[in-house]
């Protein structure tokens, strides 16, 4: 059984005991679902694939998920997070509608509506728990914690530790006290599966969080050793899951030396980390200082919060299931040198909300 299958095995488990638990509440109880404890044995696989009824803009179809806000409109609006930094980055906040150009497969797109609007978030914490991190766990999980009291009243999260293989520690909640409990029950032990834990917590935020903005903040020393699953496939479920990640990468300064085959382990993991944060629309921070991990989260919880909301109806009208490659330009100002990061792009699902062939055989684990 693959990594992803396990992580989904956790959440089914979690998913049955809470259905089958009985239906006893005290006025004073919280509405979030408690985890189960004890953990049964599982007892059934997970539910299908639900992503195309969770998609953001999605097709006005009679698919919609009940109790979802979705306006019904005839052509896909396409809705991209957007985070602008200046030279010294610092976030820049005094853009309008004309300071932007969006581009899909490199044709100009017509800009609908520019907004800077704090939203509710989906997010998930995902902590890296192998041997290597030992020393760390104690700042990684107090960092944490800032990113949790941080936390709006709409919004959500959930817990996953990762060593060999990815574990769902805590569902998604809007329960302070839960995600707390959760944090203060990691410990150390094992290698470092990476790139498992990133794909199967992105399929998780996809299918489960309930607000279009979806994150991951993974915070690991980066050394990817025991996954099962390339880094092809990390940046296809990225695409395909449209969360943003933000990678804290604690990486060991004594590793920065060549090997004999060319660039250093060091590099070789910052560079990874940087490609998938960057393919997502998010950031890799790499701390010298265990410090710093403080400021790092509270930078983390400013740029969800204060992101530009870019949306336009694509010139590009076909539900051809193909990825629709974004790029975005932004107008300098005042001398000043302005970067907008977003995600690479999106898939343009068919009428069906079907994905890719590929990216389908992806989703089902084979």
């Amino acid at each position: 059984m693959n990594s992803r299958n396990v992580f989904r095995l956790a959440l089914a488990v979690l998913t049955v005991t809470l259905l089958s638990a009985p239906v006893i509440r005290t006025a004073g109880a919280q509405d979030p679902p408690q985890p189960p404890q004890p953990k049964p044995a599982p007892q059934q696989k997970d539910p299908k694939d639900k992503k195309g009824a969770q998609r953001q803009g999605a097709q006005a179809d009679e698919q919609q998920t009940p109790g979802e806000d979705r306006i019904k409109i005839e052509t896909d609006l396409v809705n991209l997070d957007v985070t602008v930094i200046d030279q010294n980055n610092n976030p820049v906040f005094d853009l309008t509608r004309d300071d932007f150009a969006v581009f899909e497969d490199k044709i100009k797109q017509n800009i609908d509506n520019v907004s800077r609007e704090e939203v509710p978030i989906s997010f998930g914490l995902v902590i890296d728990t192998s041997g290597s991190m030992r020393s760390k766990l104690q700042t990684v999980t107090d960092s944490a914690l800032l990113l949790v009291k941080q936390m709006r009243q709409d919004d959500e999260a959930f817990v996953a530790a990762f060593k060999a293989e990815p574990e769902l520690v805590q569902d998604f909640t809007a329960d302070r006290r839960e995600l707390e409990d959760a944090l203060g029950e990691l410990y150390t032990s094992g290698g470092t599966a990476l790139l498992d834990a990133i794909i199967a917590t992105a399929d998780y935020a996809h299918e489960k969080g309930k607000h279009r903005r979806k994150a991951l903040v993974i915070i690991s020393d980066g050394l990817e050793k025991n996954s099962s699953v390339k880094e092809k496939e990390v940046m296809e479920a990225i695409k395909e899951d449209e969360v943003q990640v933000y990678l804290v990468g604690f990486i060991d300064e004594d590793m920065e030396e060549k090997s004999l085959f060319g660039r250093s382990p060091a590099k070789k993991a910052k560079e990874l980390l940087s490609r998938i944060a960057d393919d997502s629309g998010g950031h890799a921070y790499f701390p010298k200082d265990i410090s710093e991990i403080p400021a790092i989260a509270a930078q983390i919880a400013k740029d969800l919060r204060t992101q530009y909301v870019l949306s336009y109806y694509p010139t590009n009208d076909k539900r051809d299931g193909t990825f629709r490659a974004v790029s975005i330009a932004v107008n300098q100002k005042g001398g000043r040198k302005l970067i907008a990061h977003t995600r690479r792009g999106y898939y343009a699902r068919n009428a069906q909300g079907q994905l890719p062939t590929a990216v389908q055989k992806r989703s089902r684990g084979n």
